[in-house]
């Protein structure tokens, strides 16, 4: 942790981290038009900030993070550029696998990964194997994702079970449906953040994020740094979540000045 992070974790209320931060990885390629680079330079940089900020989560002890890697939407990009981040996703998992262990660091995915490269699936089987005993932060890596393809995946699976005569439909409540996501098993998302200036959710978790925190920055993906995380987090231990209660609710004692 670099002094500057450091001054930041010691002004966070370190009882009331988020549980589940997730994080929409946004800017790569404008970083690299900025230096008349091929976008594939701001993708191989990404990865550097990647390593920066899960090397933090795992430091403060966070219990999941999960970071937006590779929509449904993106294989609609040019094969060059497909190509080439499913070659860096390769690269990331086999360089980061042993300090994932050594850090007690889970890897996970969510998404429909039997659609990525061979090669690319048995990375990612690796690295689940090497790593699924660690304890610690739960990395997962949003692949081939998209949060309506994840919600049909549910509804499908939950209706053959009614189908089949092993759920009654009037059973069906949030839990289960819930429990048919991808991220079953998972803390409810608390935090959400997305870099580059966009402000739009972009299909990611999208059941997951229903009461989530949400912290925008102009600041673009290979330039974030670890103080920009905690500074998330900062201002997320500010905010009152109310869960649709009122102010008064929550807080009696002050008036409730709030709605």
């Amino acid at each position: 942790m670099t002094p500057a992070e450091a001054a930041l974790w010691n002004a966070i209320d370190h009882t009331r981290l988020p549980r589940h931060i997730a994080v929409v990885m946004d800017g790569n390629g404008r970083w690299a038009k900025r230096r008349m680079m091929p976008r594939i330079f701001g993708h191989r940089a990404g990865v550097t900030t990647v390593d920066r900020i899960v090397s933090l989560a795992s430091e403060i002890k966070l219990p999941a993070l999960t970071l937006y890697s590779f929509s449904t939407e993106n294989w609609k990009r040019p094969p060059n550029e497909v190509s080439a981040l499913m070659d860096i996703l390769k690269e990331y998992l086999m360089k980061e696998m042993m300090r994932m262990v050594e850090n007690n660091i889970r890897f996970n995915t969510i998404g429909r990964t039997a659609e990525l490269p061979a090669a690319a699936i048995d990375c990612i089987n690796q690295v689940k194997d090497s790593t699924k005993n660690n304890t610690g932060t739960v990395l997962t890596l949003a692949l081939s994702y998209g949060g309506r393809a994840e919600l049909e995946g549910a509804v499908k699976a939950i209706a053959r079970k009614v189908k089949s005569g092993a759920l009654d439909p009037e059973a069906i409540n949030q839990e289960t449906i819930s429990g048919h996501l991808d991220t079953a098993g998972l803390p409810e998302v608390d935090l959400l953040i997305r870099t580059s200036g966009e402000q739009r959710i972009s299909n990611f978790l999208l059941w997951q994020i229903a009461y989530a925190e949400l912290w925008f920055t102009d600041v673009l993906w290979p330039d974030f740094q670890g103080t920009d995380f905690l500074q998330a987090v900062l201002a997320f231990q500010k905010r009152e979540r109310r869960f649709g209660l009122s102010g008064d609710q929550l807080n009696p004692l002050a008036g409730g000045s709030k709605s």
